[in-house]
């Protein structure tokens, strides 16, 4: 069948369907959202157990990390996508549709996986309480979930989804769904079986920090691997002994494990989204009060020397 030249919207939606406009529009956005989240989220890691904050908030930055994290992984996925859309629109066969719907439903999947995440942390907090302090079973509960990570690495379904983000050309070939909706599904199924890849090793950043940039840089390093690098099954191998060993090395000995934040000793910070200190403590709290500042009710106005009194209590006399 001859090609069917297109003009006007459609014309422009199918050059913005050529693999190499694609590829540079989302290793760009990809990096953008890394600097988005390495500028949010310096200074927050307080931790395993760090608190998500409002729910408004987590959203904002848990979609941008998935963003940074999870596109350039999808690279080729969604390559694919633009050429296969983009053949059926030269032919006629269809209308050509954005890359962006696509990814949009990609990313809606895992926005749903950390909104359940997020409602996780908080029913486990409430339930729980203090029992899951680092002082008491945080280190074994966060070395159970690493470990956890690791052995799931090696199960049939780690295997079947991560074929399936290997190998998306079967998926596309056998399951194309034409038009605006067909194309939020089909990234959709994809996140499916993105999320059944990886949800171990989001378990594993959550257990020891999910708002550490450097736990965050090695899941997605070892994310972007598995996927893309061509002996990466077997790298998934390797990556399954060591959370093993790093589980039960968090378990053991916490305090020796390398860029892992004491819960305990982290800096006091701004509770994320609330405007609150780490501990609950409001930040005025935190901050001295100024010497120019107005007196509350019952609290003492009189000047005080270094050594609490006043000058003229202190028997020193002004001239």
């Amino acid at each position: 069948m001859a090609g069917v030249e297109l003009t006007g919207d459609e014309g422009l939606a199918r050059r913005r369907l050529d693999p190499a406009w694609v590829a540079i529009a989302l290793v760009g956005a990809a990096f953008v959202t890394w600097l988005v989240t390495l500028d949010r989220m310096e200074g927050m890691d307080a931790g395993p157990g760090t608190d998500p904050g409002d729910l408004g908030w987590f959203v904002g930055v848990w979609v941008t990390m998935m963003a940074a994290m999870m596109l350039p992984s999808a690279l080729p996925m969604v390559l694919l996508f633009a050429r296969v859309s983009r053949g059926r629109a030269e032919r006629g066969w269809a209308k050509p549709v954005p890359v962006a719907v696509f990814v949009a439903g990609y990313l809606g999947v895992w926005t749903a996986y950390g909104l359940v995440a997020y409602g996780v942390y908080h029913l486990v907090d409430a339930v729980a309480g203090d029992v899951l302090a680092w002082d008491r079973a945080g280190p074994y509960v966060a070395g159970v979930a690493v470990a956890v990570a690791g052995l799931y690495q090696l199960t049939p379904i780690k295997d079947v989804c991560l074929k399936h983000c290997r190998s998306p050309l079967h998926f596309l070939l056998h399951d194309w769904r034409e038009g605006t909706l067909g194309a939020a599904r089909m990234g959709a199924e994809h996140g499916l079986y993105c999320v059944g890849c990886c949800w171990g090793l989001m378990l594993a950043l959550f257990a020891i920090g999910a708002m550490s940039i450097f736990w965050m840089a090695a899941v997605a390093a070892v994310i972007f691997v598995e996927k893309v690098v061509p002996l990466g099954r077997y790298v998934s191998y390797a990556v399954a002994v060591g959370l093993v060993g790093l589980g039960i090395w968090i378990a053991s000995a916490p305090d020796s494990v390398p860029h892992l934040t004491d819960p305990a000793t982290a800096p006091a910070m701004m509770e994320m989204g609330s405007g609150e200190g780490s501990m609950g403590t409001s930040m005025d709290e935190q901050k001295p009060a100024s010497p120019l500042a107005e007196p509350t009710a019952g609290q003492s106005t009189r000047p005080m020397t270094t050594t609490g009194e006043s000058m003229t209590e202190s028997g020193t006399s002004m001239p």
